[in-house]
Parts: structure tokens; sequence; C-alpha cells
């Protein structure tokens, strides 16, 4: 049966100040009206039902997504320690195994925009029969619409059937010069919707990923304190699909974004005849491109451009729209008392 899993973890930090410990960005409404991860959830309809879709979340946010969502409690799996996409992956393959020896997985993320489900859907199935189909892991590769150097590409090999090609190579994060030799070239951004068997994935990290396999006995036993306490951290891209020599790609049909970043709000919301995006109290006046966002006082913005300007939790962040993948350092250059955030008094 079709299983899917919702990688749900993260602190938001790239959305300070919005994105506090009591409202991480999973639950709030950056893409539109509803939270990313109901989105998530909603574009799953129809394709897998609830009770075989597993989330997964660091023990600090689980509270606060089971008061939105609506899975079955123990569908809600809570990592012991934070350990990259690797060890949540094949743990959350495992506990899908051992509910349904047969399943084939699914695996999404809480923090994207895709406003068309409808293609999502097409695409995750093609993506799943592939991976029954040819007992490989799956990615689905997206068109590319800029140089984009914040994410990975693929580049496609052989043909395995007329929906999916094998993968000749993975390159992550490229510079921009590259990004645009790639996007010449043919590659596909890596979009981070993976599909394939329980059998397939536990069989290529045995092979391939001695940062995890070794643990895999304490998980078959149900130690899952034990396993993540002796795994050493690794995203499932660089663990896994980029060792793997049994990876294909199939293309996915539909506009898809990262919501990782304050930027990425310009690129997914509505903007005005001059390319601002304004959530909240705020306006603006012979000024261009800028992200507007306030949760309590009126902000107004006169004669500039490509501006972030935030004012959430009782905190006022302004950066250029091009540093905003760099809001993680500069926090950690702040002092406490500024730093951390709770939910505004206002």
């Amino acid at each position: 049966m079709r299983w899917a899993v919702i990688l749900a973890g993260g602190a938001g930090t790239r959305f300070w100040p919005l994105s506090t410990p009591d409202a991480p960005k999973q639950i709030l409404p950056l893409a539109g009206e509803r939270s990313s991860v109901q989105d998530a959830l909603d574009r799953l309809d129809g394709l897998i039902p609830p009770e075989r879709i597993l989330l997964v979340t660091g023990r600090s946010l689980g509270p606060h997504l089971q008061r939105i969502i609506k899975l079955p409690e123990d569908n809600l799996l809570l990592e012991p320690r934070a350990a990259s996409t690797g060890p949540a992956l094949v743990w959350a393959t495992v506990e899908a195994a051992r509910r349904d020896p047969e399943a084939h997985i699914l695996t999404t993320h809480a923090d994207w925009a895709v406003p068309d489900p409808a293609a999502f859907r097409a695409a995750a199935a093609q993506a799943l029969e592939t991976a029954a189909h040819h007992d490989r892991l799956v990615t689905v590769g997206i068109v590319p619409s800029r140089p984009e150097t914040g994410y990975g590409y693929i580049v496609p090999g052989p043909e395995l059937d007329r929906h999916a090609r094998q993968v000749a190579r993975f390159t992550e994060k490229p510079d921009a010069a590259t990004a645009l030799d790639l996007i010449a070239g043919g590659a596909l951004w890596n979009s981070g919707l993976f599909a394939w068997t329980a059998s397939c994935l536990i069989r290529e990290v045995e092979a391939a990923t001695p940062e995890i396999a070794p643990a895999l006995p304490l998980l078959h036993e149900g130690d899952v304190e034990g396993f993540f306490a002796r795994v050493t951290p690794i995203s499932i891209d660089v663990g896994v699909f980029e060792r793997s020599n049994a990876v294909a790609v199939v293309p996915g049909g539909f506009v898809w974004d990262d919501i990782g970043t304050w930027e990425a709000i310009h690129r997914i919301r509505p903007r005005d005849g001059l390319g601002n995006v304004v959530v909240g109290p705020g306006f603006t006046n012979e000024t261009e491109d800028c992200v507007v966002w306030s949760d309590g006082d009126p902000i107004v913005l006169d004669g500039v451009k490509d501006l972030v300007v935030v004012h959430a939790n009782g905190r006022i962040l302004v950066m250029s729209r091009d540093r905003a993948g760099d809001l993680k350092r500069v926090l950690n250059q702040l002092p406490p008392e500024v730093r951390d955030v709770g939910p505004s008094k206002e």
C-alpha cells in the first residue's frame, strides 16, 4: 500500500522574528491562509489516506503540530534528537514497514509551496509507480525557473522507460554560473519529493550509508532512542541518493517552491503593481519589490526597494532581500535578549 512521510522538523530561524519556539514556521500561514503543514497534508488528499501518513518532527514541535493536524496520534513520530533527514526517513520507513511489510513510501516536506495539488499528486503517483516497477529510489525533478544557488540539481541519465530516467549525478547548491550551465544542459531541481519501497531503501542504506547502517538492528528491535544515539547525522540526499547506483528521476509537472527564507515570500505571495508583498498593516509609496510583514503596528515604506521589513513578536527586522539566506548567521551574532523572542504581547 501507499504511505507518505512528511518531514516537519527544523527551527525556522530564517523566518525570525515571526517564527518562534511557541509558533514555529510549520504552523504559520507563510504561503497563504493555512499553515504549511496543513497544506502538505491537504496536498496528499485522494492519494494517500490520513491513517497511512506519518509526520516526523522534533519533540519540542510535537505539541504545536498536534493542535492543528488531524492524524492518528501514533502517526506523529517525535525524534529523540535532530539528526538530519537520513535517520528520520529511515526510521519512518522502518515504522511504515512494521505496519505494512509491502509499504511503498512517498516522502515530502512541510515547508513547500505548490499551487497545483492535482499536478503534484500526479507526479507523486508516477514516482511511487516507478519506485515499485524498477526497484529504485526515485526523486522528482522540477524544471528550473531561475539559476537558484540554494537548491540541488539532478543531471538525468539514460531512459528507464518513457516516464523515468536514471540519474547521472547530483550537484548540490552550485554557484550562479554553474547553475546556468546545468540548466542549459537539461538539469532539474531536486525537489526532495522522493519515493521508494521500504525494502529498497533499507538495502541501499546497508550498502552505502555507514553513518546509519550499523544502527539499523536497534531500529528493527524497536529501540528508537538507541538508534538516534548511535547514528551520525546525515541527509538522505548525501547519505543515500548521491551514493546509490539505483536512483531514478521522474519529471514533476508542477510549480514548486521551498519556503526557506523571507525571499521565498516574495516569490509565492501575491504582489502589487510594483512587486511588493504586504502582509498585515503595511503601506508603501514609491517602493518596489519589498516584503512587508507586520503582526502589530503599521509599517510604512517610502522610496526604497528590494527590502525585507518584518515587525513580529516585539522585534523589527530590516534587511536586503538578497541577504535573506544569511539570516541564521546574523542571528548567531545577536545577544540572547535580542534574538530570543516569544509570542507577541500586542
